[in-house]
């Protein structure tokens, strides 16, 4: 029994509107309230139970429900079918006479889905005052989901009408002004989804708020749905009276736009460069879209064209490779979505009439389902979101596929008595940053798809191939053997000629799993992989190397296979090979000539953000030479140093202030020149590394007594930018190093400690300004005053 408790009546609602979905420090243990257990101090999260009016507490592990066995329920909404067969304290052991057996959660949800098929009469097991007892909940009865839902699917038509209802009763309450405006903008969208003319009034109110809004705060994460609500107000109803607020906002979006084509939970500044953690996919895919359907409305502006030309040059580049990742990264591989930025991809390369891009992010939304939806950064709220758009351009099979394995228990349970949806959130002891928000517009959106009334819910024609009930079901199958708790358990009972075939699969997800399981099983068919990186078939090229980077004991046959497919013309077959090879490490060292020149280009047409040299940099500087340059041609290496310090990534910058301190003052001098560009110039991506390389650039040159360092140092601390608490202090000790050659910027150091002291967050640089008062007396009373060198 845990010793700090809360009773079961008293369920701790934490709003978490600026939280993350941490639970407690402590790692609780799993109650029984038969035995009298009570729910864990901390664990708020409790769950939604459909359509009962109903909520009970599930014990969660590792972001699943999967060894719970008991729902305690913690609320009972008045006048629905819980009030009175339930009460708060009851607690549900499981369906119909039988008990829950492997996850509460999906076992009530489909309980749920069976209930409102026919009768409407769901059985439950209840526990009270130490009894169990079978009870009945009526429920309504709104049919059965078609083996193509929500296409042809009466019970979806019948959720829509009610839930549209609903939501036109909530909008028109002052209540709503107050809703977030992803939310506002949603639940507007969903209401002119439906097609029922009756709601145009309301809709046309929210387009009118949406035509004024303006707010300097996360704009890059709300104009993209204030921006969407009024293009497809626009289009869908031809009323052009809004059309200079849209004009408006698609203009500042596009100006907030970054130099590279990317936006950050903030516009760019000035410079044309984030701030804070850099680029962010998940509002930049929103806001791409948006911008398309405000071109579709008729917004015809140069800004807005080289915007989306700009956004989709740069994602691009992850179809094919994995799922597009929270920023300026590499393509996610663990699970097919990344917080529903597939299923966003999907719709814009769908809009943007680009088949290819379309048809890859649509299958990996169809392959993403069960515990992969339960994931996302601050929640799953935009995973579950961007599902059925991403999903349903695959064709009704692969939306119907993807609703019997998944959506329609879970919509399902998240359905309130009243038709209304709330948002449930990932298993976990507290609720995540979405908590209270209104999901009744999100989750309408899906059922909304075969009225074709707006581009988001398929009002284009298809661009893409549709899967016929076959295919639908083998990329379900792909996306299975995977959980948040169970890794790679389903993958290590899989026999290694059926690895070797998910090796050439589609999915590089599912290519990347099955590579691991062979390295951890510690087995290497070097016979079958040097075939397979020899095949006609891209995918199998790419699965042999995702292979052959997780083996242990490569032959050097397979490493000369490697090799040589180092000057294919896939770029992203040379890429893996190329991180194989660094990853096998000292048996693959013969290759790193070749891989220095090939970094030493620098980008081109067919890969102009120079991605290529950007992986050469992770695989060269952060692996094969982390260590030791023993061996290794210098020229080649500046070269290579040289051109890496001109890429745009910030990353891929600061791998290679790791060689600085392994050269000689004579090996380096020839670079200098560029390692000082490389200080001036901030990369324009990947901003939240990008001082990395500066602050290496400076310690290089403190360290060889480079005199323009000096003031390169008050370049670089950028007191007012994010990071600076870090920043300076290496500065500071750059600075230091120069001892008492370094009084003539004393004057800088004075007037840095005063804007310091008049700073708005002086309390947190306490110890930082300490800092400048000590390096101030140091420099002032140094005897020691080491002779200088010059760039010049």
């Amino acid at each position: 029994m845990m010793t700090k408790s809360i009773p079961l009546a008293i369920l701790l609602i934490v709003s978490t509107q600026f939280l993350t979905a941490a639970g407690p420090k402590a790692k609780i243990s799993q109650p029984d309230f038969t035995k009298g257990d009570l729910i864990p101090a901390g664990a708020s999260h409790d769950w939604n139970l459909g359509s009962t009016g109903a909520r009970g507490w599930m014990f969660s592990d590792k972001l699943e429900t999967s060894t719970a066995r008991q729902i305690a329920i913690t609320k009972i909404s008045p006048n629905s079918p819980a009030d009175g067969p339930l009460k708060v304290g009851d607690v549900i052991l499981g369906v119909g006479d039988k008990k829950f057996s492997h996850d509460p959660r999906t076992e009530f949800g489909k309980a749920l889905t069976v209930a409102e098929e026919r009768s409407g009469l769901l059985k439950i097991l209840r526990w009270r005052d130490g009894k169990s007892k079978t009870v009945s909940l009526n429920l309504i009865v709104l049919g059965s989901y078609s083996l193509t839902a929500p296409y042809h699917c009466n019970k979806s038509k019948r959720i829509l009408e009610r839930g549209c209802k609903q939501l036109a009763e909530k909008i028109s309450t002052s209540a709503n002004r107050r809703q977030n405006p992803i939310i506002r903008s949603l639940n507007a969208l969903a209401l002119l989804a439906s097609g029922n003319q009756t709601y145009l009034g309301i809709v046309k109110k929210e387009a009118e708020w949406a035509s004024n809004y303006k707010t300097d705060s996360m704009a890059t994460w709300y104009y993209g749905y204030a921006i969407t609500l009024l293009a497809e107000y626009t289009m869908a109803t031809g009323d052009r009276s809004f059309i200079p607020g849209l004009k408006r906002l698609a203009l500042e979006a596009s100006e907030g736009q970054s130099i590279v084509g990317s936006w950050g939970h903030k516009f760019a500044g000035e410079d044309g460069r984030l701030v804070g953690y850099g680029m962010m996919n998940a509002p930049g895919l929103t806001l791409t879209n948006s911008l398309i359907l405000a071109q579709k409305a008729g917004v015809n502006d140069p800004k807005v064209r080289i915007a989306i030309e700009r956004s989709t040059r740069l994602l691009r580049f992850y179809i094919g490779k994995g799922a597009i990742p929270y920023g300026d990264h590499q393509p996610w591989y663990q699970t097919h979505e990344d917080n529903g930025k597939c299923g966003m991809a999907a719709v814009l390369f769908h809009l943007n009439n680009e088949p290819e891009g379309a048809r890859f992010f649509s299958r990996m939304s169809l392959a993403s389902h069960g515990s992969e939806r339960d994931t996302g950064h601050t929640g799953n709220f935009f995973n579950i979101l961007w599902s059925l758009p991403g999903v349903a351009l695959s064709g009704p099979h692969a939306s119907g596929a993807w609703m019997r394995e998944f959506g329609s228990w879970y919509f399902d349970l998240a359905r309130t008595h009243e038709g209304t949806f709330v948002h449930q959130g990932p298993p976990n002891t507290r609720h995540d940053k979405y908590a209270n928000w209104d999901c009744t517009g999100a989750y309408l959106l899906a059922y909304a798809h075969p009225l074709k009334k707006l581009y988001i819910t398929g009002k284009s024609k298809p661009l893409i191939p549709q899967l016929d009930h076959h295919q639908a079901a083998e990329t379900i199958a792909d996306g299975r053997g995977w959980s948040n708790k169970y890794r790679n358990e389903a993958y290590d009972k899989i026999g290694v000629k059926d690895l070797l075939k998910l090796l050439s699969r589609w999915s590089p997800i599912v290519r990347e799993r099955a590579a691991m399981a062979l390295g951890r099983r510690g087995v290497s068919p070097n016979k079958e992989f040097i075939e397979m990186l020899s095949s006609n078939n891209l995918e199998t090229r790419y699965g042999a190397s995702q292979a052959l980077a997780h083996t242990k004991t490569p032959s050097p046959e397979a490493v000369n296979a490697l090799r040589k497919n180092l000057d294919h013309e896939d770029l992203w077959l040379r890429i893996e090979s190329a991180e194989a090879l660094a990853n096998i490490g000292k048996s693959a060292m013969s290759a790193l000539p070749k891989l220095l020149t090939m970094l030493a280009q620098p980008a081109s047409e067919d890969d102009p953000r120079g991605m290529e040299q950007r992986y050469l940099s992770f695989a060269i500087f952060g692996k094969m030479l982390r260590n030791s340059l023993d061996g290794v041609d210098k020229d080649l290496l500046r070269k290579a140093i040289a051109a890496t310090l001109l890429n745009e990534d910030g990353r891929a910058r600061s791998d290679v202030g790791r060689l600085y301190g392994k050269l000689t003052y004579e090996e380096i001098k020839p670079l200098l020149p560029a390692i000082e560009k490389a200080i001036k110039t901030p990369s324009p991506s990947g901003v939240m590394f990008a001082s990395g390389i500066r602050l290496s650039g400076l310690d290089i040159l403190a360290k060889h007594r480079i005199k323009e360092g000096m003031s390169l140092c008050f370049e670089v601390m950028e007191i007012q930018k994010w990071g600076k608490a870090a920043r300076i202090p290496r500065c500071l000790k750059a600075l230091a190093s120069y001892g008492g050659s370094a009084k003539p910027i004393l004057p800088k150091l004075k007037k840095l400690e005063k804007d310091l002291l008049a700073h708005r967050e002086k309390r947190n640089l306490e110890r930082v300004i300490n800092t400048v008062g000590q390096l101030i007396k140091e420099i002032e009373t140094s005897k020691d005053s080491p002779k200088l060198r010059s760039l010049n």
